[in-house]
Parts: structure tokens; sequence; C-alpha cells
């Protein structure tokens, strides 16, 4: 309710201005905010991740710890468990390398890496070989000796390397900070001493008959833990930089090393047991691991204890970097590892309190009595065994000690030491801040862990980053990326151009505001690109405009007005080789483009206008950022680049990117490719830049695309695109690569683009049939399988959400499928075929993904013979026909199709298509509750059908769940089912025979093409949309005939933009009519000869003598306001010195109706909301003085509406009386501020001022970025004009292919479909297999099902792919989720920021002293 008043307030506003207030309101227009029901996900997700980390490890820790007591010596377990639980504790070190050593040898063999040094990889051999000992012996033998909390106390020591090299190396920022590592060395020192010293205690207190041999134990332990801590010595070294050509080098080869080292360590490990229980101790008994059946029980708690030890550890650390990739590392990673320690200690005292009862000897009075009581209990695996075998150690301490027991505290204070010891080495953990998501190997030195020490594993393989500030450097990082949103447009409706252009403002809002608060730093630019922009006028032969573009020019200003309140008020409109080109300012300072493509000038469609943009942004920008001398040169560069839009001096926005991509590399530069109606929120575009940022070989990430619209086809492709994307492209993620980011919402890095042979062979005309298919009818496709061919990996983000219309026509829909079809097939067989080369090349994909990629087009190439075969058991089932039958029956359909296709018109094969899918939907239909039925009258679904149409319902309902903000789409399922024969059956026939036809199928119409009509005579109507609405303009053909007669050869003088000496002062000059003829293939030739003269020499005609004055005016929109009234004078001179040696401005006829559409800003009532916006905007940083800016916003517009009292709410103001109206306003104005004492701000007033006066810019290129595009015309976009004897080759051609293409399919479906048939003829009794029925309890009914070994064996395959596919969806959740809370842990906070007061005047100084003030500007 309050919105709905908000609204209706603001609507009132406009309703005192004008008659129409009404607008439109976008959805999405309003700020995003963050929602409470994510914050409170969050949250849960942090806490939950936290204790999971806490829980596995303490379970892992405890585990080892309880295994290590079992195994000990003075344990009451019999030498034979005592033998076993040793070898448990030697599987519990070996599990975490063997996992290494496959994770390690996958990525070798399927993945590239760089061959190693000898010397390197022998330095790491002998460091890992040093480690396993360290490990194993402390583990293996000294754990074993001691007691429990001993244990638990002494791995604390292994940081002591660790803190060694942060004190030589200093590795703290502050120097204070060396403290924690110094404390650390001290306090492991103390904790080692208090260790020798309590077990001399022991020895002469002679607790447990303690024997002197301890000491011996004592100082392996310490000499082993010396040598553990020697497993974390690169995290110091990494962050000082030392030995850095060594580190970076091992990199390249450290997965190679990883399968070296794992062998070694468990052959070290090994050794060590061998060594000491079969050599020293000779304590193994072989023949006692030849188990009998009832020994069995005795490895119950041993292998539960090895179970919990071992995934509890790789759990941990899962956890742990999952902890750290949601922003929580202090709370959910830091905290509970560091109290895993007192954790265990803790659990271990609750369940000694709870449990003691149940032992003997628990009712004793003192520790001593109830230590002596214990005795060996008979129920050998019950709970209370461990729980006896942990006091029993426990009582091997001091605390049992008869004479002294305060000797117990030192045991205490040692641990206080060891865990003081290892919290104070690691403090930089909780510190350190991570991106967005990170990399696990930017977060941890080794990817492996040490599952005897998991705490103080995952805290001291922790990157320090602290000399580098890594941390802070990712925030850096995201400033120096820019993003370029280049849409291409084809024939979109309104309401379609209102999706994109209302997506492009939220992003600017969002990036672009300087007084929200938020950590997502880049620059963009937003350029549309219009195909088919011009028509040409009847009668005339002009080319002007289409209604498409005055949409777009409608909805700009709409959305414009919507976001901000007023209408646009920098727009300049530019004349170009290749049509023209609008460029606006946006309401946050970020720039928006509309280029506009004359189909007569350069080539149309999409591949080429994605060439248009590569070559221009990545080509051209790239190389004048190289290069700056070739940067355009200002006439006044000093005034020129120190433009103020509010105010603030900054260098004029069409310049600021390029002046900043001086400093950006072509690696974060990036382009996303959209469509003319995606809508799309800003945290779909951040959530695609971390995929491109966190690694370095993804050339392109695609997000999850939406189908928009109403009616059964929307429906059926709403579940498609589900399927599509939860199953397909999530296993091609996981598994290999993406083969396609479609272009209506990708993002592409720069660098790969630019690399060999993509962005070069995507220029490539197609010549041949082959070239048509694969690269015009699915140029997505192919750009990304040159990216995949050159090594490049495509992504994808399934928390990227982007939506965009879909086909809503049965005809649309599948002539939009005829060009997907062939053109994803010839892709993927271009990919297949060069599988050896890109496995090569490529890193993410591997022979067993080609392998994977030809299986599923096998069974894309078999999908007709399988639906086919679908539909005849179907008539099977249904009316009761014999296989062979029902097969012949289910062929004629298709083969009747097929003939239709190739003898019927386009047209009429879609509806032939549209009856048959109808009639396929009811058979599919009854066969679906035919199938049900039978499932309930033989009681039983585990059949092969109802067991497959099961399980496939469970799948996709358990996939959809997985989904929660998609799970709706499961409801179009049935949808889906009822039409695969028309989407796999007839769909598939339709654009096979149908693929020599390479027009674009869809959005086809030419609304504005010829649109105008001229009456009798009449040379120029403006009375359309090409006009404002109350103005009508009206030129005859004689009066512009009496204009030649007394203006021969006369040309029209345009004074330039730098050269206007009074902002309001216009020039009197009238627009020329420039001759422009229809283009015919003569005149394209020419342009292909001469491409850098077709706009010299162009004919003047006259003038248009119905023109406004204002329409003729030409502004500097960002004209540099004087600090000073003599400052005034200054810059007057130097502008007129500006304008010596201008060119004169040829105006051609498009431009005019363009500009016109802009004037309307100059009428009464958007003059009246442009002017209060720009003053309330002027003031925003000025809190203290609102009330200063209410009152200025009043009385200016009490001021413009006395001055414009005669004038209509909708009339466009005459240059004389702006020029009045403006110093008037300056004049009250200049009065307000000095009333007030707030003179600083008078030049922030004047420009906002001067900006509601602006009329739009007509500009020319520069001669460098013309130049650029006559050549890039002349060499890659000159239209192609096909000869006939051309055309009829390329059509023989494309016919051939397409014969030949029909054939290979016809021949392989009906290979399969009558293998299947002779099966069925000879009889299931003779060749089947004979599955036994069972009930849905398991039990047998004591019949037999026989199915085909064709049909169980293609029906067993697809299960296999469905499963392969589920599993890799898995995987992909659970990273989308981790990518999800951590983008909503650093999502931008619409928070004002509290600005500081504002100085009278901004002063610069150099090192040198020098300085200079806004006044010297």
């Amino acid at each position: 309710m309050e919105e709905i008043k908000y609204r209706g307030k603001k609507r009132e506003g406009r309703h005192r201005d004008t008659w129409d207030p009404f607008q439109l309101n976008p959805i999405g227009a309003e700020k995003e905010s963050k929602r409470r029901c994510f914050q409170l996900a969050q949250y849960m997700v942090a806490v939950l991740v936290g204790l999971a980390v806490l829980t596995s490890a303490v379970v892992a820790k405890g585990s080892l710890l309880v295994l290590s007591t079992l195994s000990s010596p003075t344990s009451m377990r019999s030498p034979k468990e005592k033998q076993f639980y040793m070898l448990m504790l030697v599987f519990c070190l070996v599990f975490p390398n063997i996992l290494v050593f496959m994770k390690s040898l996958w990525r070798c063999a399927f993945k590239s890496f760089v061959k190693p040094n000898m010397k390197t990889m022998s330095f790491i051999f002998a460091i890992e070989c040093l480690v396993s000992l360290g490990t194993s012996t402390l583990v293996l033998v000294v754990m074993p000796q001691f007691d429990v909390l001993t244990n638990l106390f002494i791995s604390g020591g292994v940081c002591i390397v660790s803190a060694i090299l942060q004190i030589i190396y200093r590795l703290q920022r502050e120097t204070w900070k060396i403290v924690f590592p110094i404390c650390s060395l001290i306090l492991t020192v103390a904790g080692y001493c208090l260790l020798g010293i309590d077990y001399y205690v022991r020895v002469s207190s002679f607790v447990d008959r303690q024997s002197a041999d301890c000491f011996i134990y004592v100082g392996i332990g310490i000499f082993a833990s010396l040598l553990v801590s020697l497993c974390w010595w690169e995290n110091p070294l990494q962050a000082t930089n030392s030995m850095q050509e060594t580190l970076t080098e091992l990199d390249g080869f450290r997965d190679f090393v990883f399968v070296i080292s794992s062998i070694l360590r468990i052959l070290v490990i090994g050794a060590v047991y061998l060594i000491y229980h079969v050599l020293i101790e000779k304590s193994i008994t072989w023949s006692d691991f030849n188990l009998q059946d009832k020994d069995w029980e005795l490895l119950q708690i041993g292998l539960v204890l090895l179970f919990l030890q071992a995934f509890c550890s790789a759990a941990c650390h899962w956890f742990g970097v999952v902890a750290c990739k949601i922003h929580s590392v202090k709370m959910s990673f830091a905290l509970p590892v560091c109290f895993t320690g007192p954790a265990v200690l803790l659990l271990g005292l609750i369940l000694f309190i709870t449990q003691a009862q149940s032992l003997q000897g628990a009712q004793s009075g003192s520790i001593t009595e109830f230590c002596e009581s214990l005795i060996h209990l008979n129920n050998k695996n019950t709970t209370p065994v461990v729980l006896l075998e942990i006091t029993r150690s426990i009582c091997r301490t001091s605390l049992n000690s008869y004479y002294l027991q305060w000797p117990f505290s030192m045991l205490a204070l040692e641990g206080v030491c060891m865990w003081s010891g290892f919290v104070s080495c690691t403090y930089y953990v909780w510190k350190i801040k991570v991106q967005r998501i990170e990399r696990t190997s930017q977060l941890f030195v080794r990817r492996l862990y040490e599952s005897a020490f998991i705490d103080l594993s995952l805290l001291l393989n922790t990157k320090m980053k602290v000399p580098r500030a890594q941390n802070q450097e990712s925030g850096d990082d995201m400033q120096k990326c820019v993003i370029y949103l280049c849409a291409t447009m084809w024939h979109e409706t309104y309401d379609e151009m209102l999706k994109i252009l209302t997506s492009m403002f939220r992003l600017d809002r969002y990036r672009g505001d300087p007084n929200k608060e938020h950590s997502d730093c880049f620059d963009f630019e937003c350029h549309i690109y219009v195909d088919d922009a011009f028509m040409t006028e009847k009668e005339t032969g002009h080319r002007l405009v289409n209604s498409y573009v005055t949409d777009l020019i409608h909805v700009v200003i709409e959305v414009y007005r919507v976001f901000t309140n007023k209408e646009p008020d920098d727009v300049s409109i530019i004349m170009t080789p290749y049509g023209g080109r609008m460029m606006f300012v946006m309401p946050d300072g970020n720039m928006l483009y509309v280029h506009l493509k004359d189909k007569n000038l350069i080539k149309n469609k999409k591949r080429w206008s994605q060439i248009m943009y590569m070559y221009y942004l990545l080509g051209w920008k790239g190389y004048i950022v190289k290069n700056p001398q070739k940067m355009t040169r200002q006439h006044n560069p000093s005034r020129e680049s120190m433009v103020s839009m509010y105010g603030d001096i900054f260098v004029l926005p069409q310049h600021d990117n390029d002046y900043k991509r001086k400093f950006i590399s072509d690696d974060n530069t990036y382009i996303l490719a959209l469509d003319g109606d995606t809508d799309f929120q800003p945290k779909a575009v951040i959530l695609l830049v971390d995929r491109l940022r966190m690694y370095s070989n993804v050339g392109a990430a695609c997000g999850r695309i939406h189908p928009t619209g109403m009616g059964p086809m929307v429906w059926y492709q709403k579940f498609e695109y589900a399927v599509g994307h939860w199953l397909q492209k999530t296993a091609e993620h996981v598994l290999g690569s993406v083969l396609c980011s479609p272009g209506c919402f990708s993002l592409f890095r720069g660098s790969a683009l630019m690399d060999d042979n993509v962005m070069k062979r995507y220029t490539t005309t197609a010549t041949r049939a082959s070239e048509y298919v694969q690269y015009d009818q699915g140029e997505d496709r192919w750009l990304c399988t040159l990216l995949l061919q050159q090594g490049w990996r495509v992504e994808y983000n399934a928390a990227s959400d982007a939506y965009t219309n879909s086909p809503e026509e049965f005809k649309e829909f599948y002539n939009q499928r005829r060009r997907w079809g062939p053109s994803t097939l010839a892709n993927t067989l271009d990919l297949l075929h060069s599988g050896p080369e890109t496995v090569k090349r490529n890193s993410s994909i591997s022979r067993l993904y080609i392998f994977y990629q030809m299986f599923t087009v096998g069974s894309s190439i078999l999908g007709p013979a399988s639906v086919t075969l679908m539909i005849a058991g179907a008539f099977q089932f249904v009316f009761r026909i014999a296989g062979t039958t029902s097969i012949i029956i289910a062929s004629v359909p298709p083969v009747f199709y097929i003939i239709v296709c190739f003898v019927a018109k386009a047209n009429n094969q879609i509806t032939i298509a549209a009856i048959m899918s109808i009639l396929y939907a009811f058979l599919m239909t009854a066969s679906f509750f035919s199938i049900i039925g039978d499932m309930v009258v033989q009681g039983t679904f585990l059949t092969p059908t109802g067991l497959f149409l099961v399980s496939m319902a469970i799948m996709y309902a358990v996939t959809a769940i997985l989904h929660p903000e998609e799970w709706g789409m499961i409801i179009y399922g049935l949808m889906y089912f009822i039409c695969i024969p028309s989407g796999y059956l007839l769909l598939t026939i339709y654009s096979l025979v149908n693929m020599h036809i390479v027009s674009w199928g869809t959005r086809e119409s030419s609304k504005g093409e010829g649109e105008v009509k001229k009456n009798h005579n009449m040379l120029c109507d403006r009375n359309c949309t090409l006009c404002c609405w109350d103005v009508k303009l009206q030129v005859t053909q004689e009066s512009e005939k009496l204009m030649l007669l007394h203006m021969p050869g006369q040309t029209a003088q345009q004074t330039p933009a730098l050269g206007i000496t009074n902002p309001y002062s216009l020039i009197q000059n009238a627009e020329p009519e420039a001759t422009v003829d229809t283009k015919t293939e003569k005149d394209v030739e020419e342009v292909k000869k001469h491409p850098g003269d077709k706009h010299k020499g162009m004919v003047v005609k006259g003038n248009d003598a119905a023109s406004v004055s204002s329409d003729d005016t030409l502004y500097k929109n960002s004209i540099t306001p004087s600090l000073s009234d003599q400052g005034d004078v200054e810059e007057d001179d130097d502008l007129m010195i500006a304008a010596i040696g201008e060119k004169e401005l040829t105006v051609k006829e498009w431009v005019k109706p363009v500009k016109e559409e802009f004037l309307k800003k100059l009428t009464y009532a958007n003059m009246k909301r442009n002017l209060q916006e720009q003053i309330r905007y002027t003031f925003h940083n000025n809190k203290d003085a609102d009330d200063v800016c209410e009152e200025l916003v009043l009385m200016l517009t009490d001021t413009l509406s006395r001055e414009l009292s005669g004038v209509g709410p909708e009339d466009v103001l005459p240059e004389t009386k702006l020029e009045e109206l403006g110093c008037s306003l300056e004049e009250h104005a200049r009065r307000i501020l000095r009333i007030n004492q707030m003179e600083n701000l008078e030049d922030r007033v004047k420009v906002a001022i001067k900006k509601t006066l602006t009329a739009p810019q007509i500009k020319n290129l520069d001669e460098g970025e013309q130049d650029f595009w006559n050549k890039l015309l002349e060499r890659y976009l000159t239209p192609i004009v096909d000869t006939k004897a051309h055309t009829e080759e390329i059509t023989r051609e494309l016919k051939s292919l397409r014969n030949k293409a029909v054939f290979l399919y016809f021949i392989i479906n009906v290979l399969w479909v009558v293998a299947t048939y002779f099966l069925q003829a000879i009889g299931t009794d003779v060749l089947s297999i004979k599955i036994p029925k069972l009930f849905p309890n398991g039990t047998e009914t004591g019949q037999n099902l026989n199915v085909e070994p064709l049909s169980l064996m293609f029906l067993f395959s697809f299960a296999i792919l469905l499963i392969i596919q589920f599993v890799a969806m898995l995987y992909h959740r659970v990273y989308t989720l981790i990518h999800v809370v951590a983008y909503r842990s650093s999502e931008k906070n619409y928070k004002e920021k509290i600005e500081e007061e504002e100085d009278d005047c901004l002063t610069l100084e150099n090192e040198d002293g020098l300085s200079f003030s806004n006044d010297d500007l």
C-alpha cells in the first residue's frame, strides 16, 4: 500500500506540468535490496559449515587417539587385537595419500602438465619423505607409548618450523606482530620442556610402573614433530617470495610430483611399520592375519574407527575449503579448527562422567583405587571397551600417583602451551580476507592434508598472503576490469527493447553510483548494435531510420525517465561509415552507445555484428590504448579532458574507459554478449565475472537461460531448457567443458577472442555448403568451438540467471530449431574430428570427455529411430498389436513426413508437422496412462518400462527439488513428454530436409521498410513517429525546387561543437538535405573499391524551410564550467581558437528526425522536471545543504514557470527563449547561493542549468576512427552481393549436403529399426533376455520378462548417461551453492556513505611540492 501511495505522489507531481503524466514502470526498475530469506539462509549455511568442520575434526582426531590407545602396549586388548588396531592406524595414514594419488594421476592422465625439473623434484621428494617419516614415527611408534592426554597435546608442536621461518623472514606487515611467532616458538619449546619434566616425575614417582625407556620416546617424539613441521615449509617462503622461481616452476608439474611423492610417502609409512613392529618390537604375528569367521568380530571397532577417521578428516578438509570460499573464515573455519583440541578434551570428559558408572570400580573412593579396580571386560565389542581403554590410558598420568598428584598440572600446562603455541603461530588466519570465490590452490599451499593432525594441517596450510596483501589485492583486481555489454538487435518489439535497456540501466545504477557502498568494482560500457536500422523513403530515395529505431529511441527516453525522473542529458548523434551512432551518458556516468547498421553499407545479421564489436572494442580500442599517440587529440586538451558532469572534474565519459584501459590487460577485458530482448540482474553479470577471474584458462562463461512467453510452445521450451541446463550443461561443465555459450547471455574474455584462429577465423565468409551450416546458422556454437580448439575452457554458472523471449508460435519454433539442429551437429562433429589435437591443447578436454560426446552424438542421431520404436511400443501397448506390426505402423508416419518435406513448401511442412504432433500427443497421452494402468494391473512397476518411467520421474523430481527457484518447471514435464515425437522425430526430419535453407527463419518481418508513404508532391512529412506529435512539418516538392533555384550549390555551414562562444546562442544555418540513392549492386561495388570516399562529394539539395530554428542548434553537452567570472572570458577565447580549422559537418537525412525526438526535452514540462532533478543531484553530496537545495529548486522552478507562462507544456522552445531563460535562471541561482553563503556551489548549479537547456550534438567521427571503420568495412564487412550463378551453385551444394545428411541419418535409423523388427519377428523365446518378474516388496512372481537384447542395451546405455549427468548435477549444485553464498556475503548493500565535508577548493600537489587549485585550472 505504501508503494502505491508513493507512485501516486510522484504522478501527482508530474500531473502539475503536463496532461500526460503517465509512464511505464518496467519490472526491476526499483532498487535491489537484500532479501531477508537469503540473509537468513546465508547465516544458516555458515553455521552448518562451521558445525560440520568442528564435528568432523573432533571425530577424526578422537578416532585417531582411540586407535593409538587401543594399539598401545599397555592396552588391555589381546596381542591379536592390538596388531589389527595398529594396522588400522597405518591405513589412516595411507588413506589421504591414496586420495591425492588418484586425483593427481587423473589430472596427469587427462590434463596437461609441464615437464618436471629433476633438481626441484628431488628436493620436494626429500622433504616429503622426511615429513612422512616424522608422521609415521610419531603416530605408529611414539603415540602408542604415551597416554591419550599426552597424545592430544603433543600434536601442537608441529608448528615450530613455521614459527621459526616467520621470525626469520619477518613476514608481518606491522612490526609488532612479530610477537605472535616469537610467542608461538617460546610456548612450543616450553611445552616440550614440560613434557620431559612430566615424564621425569612419573618415573621418579613410579606412576603405573613407568620405566625410564619413556625418555627415548619423548626424544623421538620431539624429533618426529620437527620433521612433521617441515610439511608446510612452502607457506612462509611463498609469502616472502623466497625461492619464487622454484615455487612457480613447481606449480607447473605439481600433479606429477604428487603422483610420485604419494607413492613414496606410502612406502615410508610401510617401512616404518615393518621396521619397528617386525624387526625391533617383533610384535607382528603373520598367522594372526588369517582370520576365521569368529575373528571378524575383532575388526568391528577397528574398521568403524578407521572409517570415521578417514572419512571425517577428508570431510573436515573439504568443509574447511567451503568455509573459506563462502567468506566465513572466522566463524566457520578458524574458530572451529582452533577449538578442535579443547572440544575433544571436553567431549572425552563428558563421556567419562556420563559413562563411568558402566565400568567396574566406578564406586571407588579415590582415583588410584579406581585405576586399580579396572579389569578386563569380557564384552569385547561394546562402548565400555573404548571407554575402558581411554580411562586406563588416563590412569598412566600423574593423576594416578600415590605420592604427588600436583605434577598432573604440568601435563595440563603442557596442553595449554602447545595449544596457545599453534594458535599464535596461525594468527594470520583470523585476519585473512578472500575474494568472493577463490580457487583451492589460492587458499591452501598444499593439496594434501595430514589426517593425523587435521586441525593443525588446515591452519598451517592456509596461505599467509601477508607481505603481498593478496587479501586486499583482490579488491584492486576487481577495479582493473572493464566489461563491454554488447547487445545485438534484430527486429525486437518495444517490450523486448524495454527489457534489455532496463537491465543496462540497472547495472549502471548498481556499479556507477559513487554514493553506494559495494565491493564490485569494475568499469563497463553498453553497446547496442541494431541490424537493419534504416529504410528507404519512397519517392525521395532517402535512407531514414525505420520504426524499430524509433521504438528504441522512445524506450531509451522512457527508461531514462523512469530511473532519473528526467530526460537524457548528454546525447550525441554521430554519422559513421556503417550508418550511424547515438551516444548517451547514463544516469551514473557510464556510457551507452547505439550503433545503427545500414545493410546497404555493412553486412547484417548477428555474426557480423559480433565481428563488428569485437574488432572495434578489442582491435581498435586495444590498439589506441597500446599506442597513446594515436588517441584523439583535442584542440584544447587542458579543458577537454577535465570535464564536469556534476561539477566534479574528470575525463570525458566517452574517453574515461579508454583511459582506464591503459592499465587493464586483455585478460581482464570482458565482452558480455547479449540479445536485444535479454533481461538480467547485476548479480548475474558479477557471477560470470567471478568465473573468468577465478580461472585464467576460462575463455567464456554462460548463465542459466530462462525462456519467457506464453502458450504451449513456451511451456515445452521451459522444461526443455530446464533439463538441458540441469543435466546436460552441468555434465559438460564437470566432465570437460561446455560446448556452447549462448549469445543471448555469455561473458567472453578479450584475450581468448583475440587468440590465434579465433577472431580472425570467425570473420570467414561462408563459401561452401558446410560452412553456411556451421558458420551462419549457429554462430555462438561455432565461436565456442574455436575457443575450445585453441585450448580455452567454457564454463556454466547456474546461479547467473537471464531471461529471453522464446518462440511462441509453432512455425517460429520449428524455423529456429531448423537453424540450431544442423549447426549443433556440424560443430560437434568438427570438435570430435579435431579431438586428438584439441585434447593436446585443451587441458579441460580429455579422451574420456570426447568419448562421452561421441556417445551423446550417437544417441541424438538414433533419436528418430528410438522415438519410432517408442511409438511402436505405444501402439503395441495401447491397441494390443503384435510387435512386428506395430513397428511397421509406427514407421509409416516418419516416412510419410520425409516425403512431404521433400515435395511440399516449408510452410506446408510445418502445418503438417503441427497436425501430426497433435495426433502423436494423443497417442503419447494414451500410452502414458496405459503404462500406469498396466503397472496397477500387474501389481508391480519392476518391469523395464515401468522401472524406467518411475526412475525418470524420481530423478527429475529430485533434480527439480535441488533447484528450489525452478522446481515449478517440473509441471511442464508432462507437456514435454507428450511432445517428444514432435521434438525428436518430426523436428529432426524437418531440420535435416530443410538444411539447404539458410535464412534466419525468425523475426524476418521488416515493418520499417517503406513504411513512410508520401502524399502527392510531398517531400517531407514529419507527422509520424519521427517527429514530435504536436508539430506537423511538411515540405512539398515544389518548395524544395524553389529553394534549389535560389541557393544553387550552397553548402551548409555547421559551427563545430568546440566553437560555441555562448552556450545559449544558436547558429541560424539550416541543416542540409543530402541525396542518398537506393543502393544497387553497382553502388555496392563502388563502396568496395572506394570505401573511404562514400561520404565525399555529396550533393546538397537545399534546406528544410519548415524546420524550427532550435532544431539546427548544436550544443556542446560537456562544457567545462568556468571557475570564476574571469575564467568565462578565457574559456570563450580558448573555445574560439579551438573552432579554427574544424571541418564542415555534412549532416545526413536520417539525423534530423532522430534529433527531433530528443529535442522534446526542451519543452516546458520536461525542462521543469529536468531542472529539479539536476539541482537535487548537484547537492547530493552536501547533506547539510538540503534546505538550500529545496529553496533553490523552488525558486528556479518559479522562475521557469514565470518565464514560460505563455508556452504550452509540450511546445519546444526556440533558441532566443532558451538564451533568456538560461541567463535568468543563473542570475536567480547566484543570488540564492550568495544569500546562503554557498558561492562554492555556483559553478555546479550553472552546469546543472546548462545541462537542462542543452540540445543534442551532431558529430562526425574523428579521422582515426573513420579510417578504421572504412578499412574494416573494406576488409571484412562489405555487404555480400551474390551473382545469380554463385547463388545457384551454393543452392546446389546445400541440397547435395542435405541429401547426404538425410541419407546417412536415414540409413543409421533404418538399420536400428530393422534390427529391432527382426528380433521381434524371430520371437522373444529364441532371442531374449529373461528377467525375473518381481513385486514391489522384492518377492518373485514366478514369471519372467522377455526383453530383446538390443532394447535392453539401449535402455541400459541411456540410463548410464542419465546417471552420469545426475551425479555431475549434484557436484555442480554444491559448488553453485558455495558461489551463491559467497556472493550474498559480499553483495552490494544500498546504504548511503557518510560523506565528509567538502573543501571549498580542490588542490593537487605532487612530490616536489608543486601545487595548483581549481582556480588555477
